[in-house]
């Protein structure tokens, strides 16, 4: 998996570049700024990318700029927002920009590193890694969306989790049922939003993405 990271915290920066080059992963390169994020995009064009939202020179939203201006620019190119806080406006226009490969975890929520590079690997292989109260605020900030009005309450917990990017096999362990009701409640679920039938990892994406801003 080949990497860029963002981040203007010189020591976090580093530890990112080393434990992932640690675990076998080649950080093409390692920046403080997002126009330098945006050229060492264009120069490696790397698998996925670590993105600090507030950045230099004014510390605001330069990092969420950056991402949208990369998916829009380079569409194969994960993006992984790693951040203290959350910004709706911004993510919303991120996840527009394209149908996969976006994560967005909290600095302070991450548990360990696995679960870093797991969610990493998720947006670089084209999926979605999402912290839970980003799903919740993202969905909050949606307001009503067609087609989410028919889902029981269980598929809602269910599209939910797929936000997060969990499995219908982690699903299913954390709502405590079986792997073929979790099935059963993912393809009504596709059914209900009218999505038809064609890759399902790319219809999780979809439905995932009008759960969040329809």
């Amino acid at each position: 998996m080949r990497v860029v990271i963002a981040e203007d915290a010189a020591v976090l920066r580093e530890l990112l570049a080393l434990m992932l080059t640690e675990r076998g992963h080649d950080v093409c390169a390692s920046v403080a700024d997002a126009e330098a994020l945006r050229a060492a995009v264009a120069e490696h064009r790397p698998d996925v990318t670590v993105v600090d939202i507030r950045m230099p020179p004014t510390h605001t939203d330069e990092g969420l700029r950056a991402a949208i201006d990369i998916r829009r620019t380079h569409p194969g190119t994960g993006v992984l927002l790693f951040s203290q806080y959350i910004e709706t406006r911004y993510a919303t226009r991120l996840l527009a920009a394209g149908s996969a490969g976006v994560g967005y975890l909290l600095k302070d929520r991450v548990a360990d590193v696995a679960e870093f590079t797991d969610a990493l690997q998720r947006v670089a292989a084209g999926g979605t890694a999402l912290d839970p109260e980003v799903v919740t605020q993202l969905a909050a900030a949606g307001g009503r969306r067609e087609g989410l009005d028919s889902l029981t309450v269980r598929e809602r917990d269910v599209i939910a989790l797929m936000a997060q990017g969990r499995s219908n096999a982690a699903i299913a362990e954390t709502l405590v049922v079986s792997h073929g009701t979790v099935e059963k409640h993912v393809a009504s679920i596709f059914t209900k939003l009218g999505l038809p039938a064609s890759d399902d990892a790319n219809r999780r994406v979809l439905a995932v993405l009008r759960y969040l801003h329809g």
